[in-house]
């Protein structure tokens, strides 16, 4: 069965896939007040969840006159290399089960639309850049610190590739192991930044949730340095225009003041930009679409000019 394609162009309508390693959202629409269906559930087994975003768009895409493409934001390692034999694929994920999945051909063979796929973290920022808070700001950061730790880079408005993609969650950041003896819990390297700072790593080091934690617990000072080292690094190598951080250990109130003091002290004064030395409380920011950033963002990819 193929979703129906919109013959207008004026109203074209896009879907998106956020593909997160704890859930999963799918949306149909143009934007952010253009939502006409949106759905989240559990990132589970390959073969369940991609039945369950296919089901959504068979479901929901007819009655929305159809879709003019896809876009899937994803959780990685992810191959973006059109010329590579596995486009499109999860590869070394550290999620269980997940490693050389194949997200873009099945898409694209039960809908029989065009599919795009790109990082979560690189599609966030592209939400974040045409509607959220780093409008205006070409070069810039999102960063998301959640189940995994990951940030994608816009450089002069375009989502930063190379070699792979960046993969900012998982730079070696100083440990002491004196101060803090926890090992880590990334699989293929301990105690990188997403070993050392992410959500599961934080709740296996406490022996509790992050939600549960107050905003006096010893957690979050130990958050927000790892977290400042890790951006004193990305503004020194990218120079970024603004810093977006998302994701649910974010939604600590506590963790902004004290993520932005230590990122000033850490810099030291080198950095001589006025918009991080007096204005580093709009420099950090959240994100403004919120949870929604990674969604909103597979929408734009869809659309070939923005949707």
């Amino acid at each position: 069965m193929s979703v129906l394609r919109t013959s207008s162009p004026l109203a074209q309508t896009y879907g998106g896939v956020e593909a997160g390693g704890t859930k999963v959202c799918c949306a149909i629409g143009r934007g952010p007040e253009a939502i006409l269906a949106i759905e989240q559930f559990p990132t589970t087994t390959p073969a369940e969840t991609m039945a369950r975003v296919i089901g959504f768009f068979r479901s929901h895409a007819p009655r929305s006159g159809g879709l003019a493409g896809l876009g899937v934001a994803s959780f990685g390692p992810v191959d973006l290399s059109p010329q590579s034999p596995t486009f499109g694929w999860i590869t070394s994920t550290p999620k269980p089960g997940w490693a050389n999945t194949d997200l873009a051909t099945p898409l694209q063979q039960a809908l029989d639309i065009p599919v795009v796929v790109e990082t979560d973290v690189n599609a966030a920022a592209l939400g974040e850049y045409r509607w959220g808070a780093a409008q205006g700001q070409g070069t810039f950061l999102y960063m998301t610190v959640g189940t995994g730790i990951g940030a994608g880079a816009l450089v002069n408005g375009r989502p930063l590739h190379g070699l792979l993609h960046p993969e900012m969650g998982h730079i070696r950041i100083p440990h002491d192991r004196t101060a803090d003896p926890f090992a880590g819990t990334c699989p293929f390297h301990g105690d990188c930044l997403e070993g050392l700072a992410s959500g599961p790593a934080i709740e296996r080091r406490w022996q509790a949730p992050p939600p549960s934690l107050p905003a006096d617990h010893p957690a979050w000072p130990l958050e927000a340095h790892y977290l400042a080292l890790a951006l004193t690094t990305y503004i020194c190598t990218l120079s970024p225009q603004r810093l977006v951080l998302g994701g649910g250990v974010m939604q600590q109130a506590s963790l902004f003041p004290m993520l932005r003091r230590q990122v000033l002290s850490l810099l030291g004064g080198y950095v001589q930009a006025p918009t991080i030395l007096e204005g580093i409380d709009t420099y950090i920011v959240p994100p403004a679409l919120g949870t929604r950033a990674g969604v909103l963002g597979a929408l734009t990819l869809a659309a070939p000019s923005g949707a």
